[in-house]
């Protein structure tokens, strides 16, 4: 696929699952007002839609129905916009800007930000469990493992007990295949899922390229806040290396983290080999993900 036709289907993506976020906020009655507009800054000011974009990939290469991909999609980033709102929280990462906005806390106020990253991860479960899908139960279950003590959020935990530590390669590697990499695990997976059966082998395919392309992405997002600017972006440069946090960069340094970053992407798109032609799409992503000027 040339550049212009990806850039083109990652924009249909990212505006058809705006759309259908946007929706879930249209006449309401609202409880709750403010509450109700906490949720929509945490989820609609912004964001790339990485998650929803590798549902429709992964689901597209196994033959999926388009429409049947919509749920998981939204509820995939429904909880990765909760994972944002409460990482920005003082307890955590104390982030005053996030998608060149203030974060939640700040634009509202901190316990109206915790109560809007608890709605909105309710919501994400809301919405996969209306759907009708015969495969509905992995597709739940698949989500909240990801997203809750085996994945995500033992991530976080992980991540805030390493402030200030000086772990190696591979306890760097298996913080952030928790914390990032389990909902792009989870966002590949469910996406495979609403086409196949659980058995289906071409699912482990699909589950070696989520598992190199999550840490990809991670080295990727700690090169850009060593290299970006704040207002590229959207959130403030450099703040990892004032929280002491452990980074690729600080390990490898920048062009070992970049080596290491590429070699992931070209694991990536070497396990999509089963699938064959119909994967292509899914390796030009995991590229686009790590290009340096993205």
């Amino acid at each position: 696929m040339s550049a212009d036709a990806l850039a083109d289907r990652l924009a249909a993506d990212r505006a058809r699952i705006d759309v259908r976020l946007e929706a879930l906020f249209a006449a309401r009655s609202a409880p709750s007002p403010r509450l109700e507009a906490a949720m929509r800054h945490g989820l609609l000011v912004g964001g790339k839609r990485l998650r929803p974009v590798l549902v429709y990939a992964a689901g597209r290469a196994l033959g999926a129905a388009e429409d049947d991909l919509h749920a998981p999609a939204m509820a995939l980033e429904l909880v990765h916009a909760y994972s944002l709102v409460h990482d920005d929280l003082p307890a955590m990462d104390d982030d005053d800007l996030r998608r060149g906005q203030p974060t939640v806390h700040r634009a509202y106020d901190e316990a109206t930000a915790i109560l809007a990253g608890d709605a909105l991860q309710a919501l994400a479960f809301e919405v996969l469990a209306r759907t009708a899908h015969p495969r509905l139960p992995a597709l739940v279950a698949g989500l909240a493992g990801a997203a809750g003590r085996d994945g995500m959020v033992a991530g976080q935990a992980l991540d805030l007990a390493a402030v200030g530590g000086h772990p190696d390669a591979a306890a760097l590697a298996a913080m952030h295949g928790h914390k990032t990499g389990a909902l792009i695990r989870a966002a590949v997976r469910l996406g495979g899922l609403v086409a196949v059966d659980e058995a289906d082998p071409r699912l482990a395919a699909l589950d070696a390229y989520a598992d190199a392309i999550g840490l990809a992405f991670q080295i990727h997002d700690d090169i850009l806040d060593v290299t970006g600017d704040t207002a590229t972006l959207g959130k403030t440069s450099g703040a990892d290396a004032a929280r002491a946090k452990p980074t690729y960069p600080s390990l490898l340094g920048l062009e070992g983290a970049r080596r290491r970053a590429d070699a992931l992407v070209e694991t990536a798109v070497a396990a999509l080999a089963p699938l064959g032609e119909a994967a292509s799409p899914l390796a030009d992503l995991a590229r686009y993900m790590i290009e340096r000027d993205h």
